[in-house]
């Protein structure tokens, strides 16, 4: 018996030890296995996919045709342009028989056409009055004007156009304040570039400016040290030395003694009813951002007076205005204002004005005007210029300009002042006023 309960409480103890705690029996379990989408889940997801590839693929067939029909029209497109056919012009720029000029140097992708314009204008000035060639570095000067605009828009708070036009002016201020550097001396092209693009250049300063205005950071020196960082990134650090003609010189010594200009002796004229005539003012458009306020103001008949007065002297005159007419066409290598825009009978200081206050004349391009000419009664101007336009024709980087699309079309000029002999005095003494009001 009791052999017997020793063998029952044995196998009790024994039976409770391998099933383990009574606690353990309530615990559940966790394990991995493969996940199983709902089926019915399933379905409805494949047939949404089914429907969207269904319809994306009709959208991009509408795409790819929309953008083929785009293409087709862009390269099919047509713009208006005058019949030159019955247009009797000049033979050649040579016919011209013009003053002295270096050859026609592309501005390529750049906004630099002021610039090109009024260097040439001042070399052709160098070599009729002193006799010297001296082809001066364009990039040079743009280089400081860049640093001047950065100064300008800091100083205004960003209340200021941050871009590459300007003025002809711009070069004598330049000048001035930095001199000048012979153009194998500084070219602009780092790195063996070979041709101008200013456009990653001008994305970088203004997205540096901006973000300046975002942030109400202002320190100049600071700032205008990270723009020479940017400018001599893309087009070189100007030389502060360099020889010339054997002789060691600094760019303000190479204006001073070789370029020899007198920056007094050239005036800029505008001829608009929007200020009184004979008075110097402002030219009121973006890229004279300075701005300055010295353009003397003079009646039409006056204002292209001067300039083919200076022409038919042997003087060549630096212009600017809108190059954007019809009437305006590098293929044919010349420029003049059809009937169908206006008789040139009609041609005035009205018209003229009309079209600068409702802005179909704009201050678009400067260029180098370097001799005039008559052709069967028409008077003609010959034209030295930088831009992409006056390269797809025969001359390439001339243009003729008739008399009657300077008129019109061209809103300013600088011109040296022996040309404006009569109306000198009158430009001094508004030049006097100018210097009491601080404006110049």
């Amino acid at each position: 018996m009791r052999n017997a309960f020793a063998v029952l409480l044995a196998g009790a103890v024994l039976a409770s030890a391998l099933a383990g705690p009574a606690s353990a029996d309530k615990r559940d379990r966790v394990r991995y296995e493969k996940y199983r989408r709902d089926s019915v889940l399933k379905g409805i997801i494949e047939e949404m996919d089914s429907l969207k590839a269904v319809a994306d693929s009709i959208t991009k067939e509408i795409d790819v045709a929309h953008e083929a029909k785009k293409k087709a029209k862009k390269e099919d497109r047509k713009v208006i342009r005058f019949d030159f056919s019955s247009v009797a012009m000049p033979e050649s720029p040579e016919s011209f028989n013009p003053p002295f000029h270096f050859q026609p140097i592309p501005q390529h992708l750049t906004g630099m056409c002021w610039c090109f314009s009024a260097t040439s204008f001042l070399e052709s000035e160098v070599k009729r009055i002193h006799g010297r060639e001296v082809k001066v570095s364009e990039l040079h000067t743009i280089y400081w004007e860049y640093i001047e605009k950065a100064r300008g828009y800091i100083r205004k708070r960003g209340n200021q156009p941050l871009a590459q036009g300007g003025e002809s002016d711009g070069v004598l201020i330049i000048w001035e304040k930095y001199g000048a550097v012979p153009a194998e001396t500084y070219t602009g092209l780092p790195g063996g570039a070979t041709k101008h693009n200013h456009s990653p250049l001008i994305g970088e300063l203004k997205a540096f400016h901006e973000l300046c205005r975002e942030r109400g950071y202002w320190d100049e020196e600071a700032i205008i040290g990270h723009v020479r960082l940017i400018l001599d990134e893309h087009i070189g650090r100007p030389p502060e030395t360099f020889e010339y003609d054997g002789k060691k010189m600094m760019p303000k010594e190479f204006f001073r003694d070789v370029l020899d200009i007198n920056t007094s002796d050239y005036v800029q004229l505008m001829s608009t009813m929007s200020v009184p005539f004979n008075t110097m003012d402002s030219f009121d458009v973006p890229d004279n951002w300075r701005p300055t306020y010295t353009y003397y103001n003079v009646p039409l008949d006056k204002y292209y007076g001067y300039i083919k007065k200076a022409a038919k002297s042997g003087y060549t005159v630096c212009i600017g205005g809108d190059v954007s007419e019809p009437g305006y066409y590098g293929m044919e290598d010349a420029a003049i204002v059809p009937t169908f825009d206006i008789p040139r009978d009609y041609i005035d200081q009205d018209s003229r004005e009309f079209r600068y206050y409702n802005s179909t004349t704009q201050d678009d391009h400067g260029v180098h005007l370097l001799a005039y000419k008559k052709v069967k009664g028409r008077n003609w101007y010959l034209i030295k210029d930088s831009a992409r336009a006056s390269r797809r024709g025969k001359f390439h980087g001339y243009i003729f300009y008739r008399a009657d699309y300077i008129k019109l079309k061209m809103l300013t000029c600088m011109v040296h002042r022996d040309v404006l002999e009569d109306s000198w005095p009158k430009i001094e003494e508004a030049r006097q006023e100018l210097e009491e009001s601080g404006k110049l």
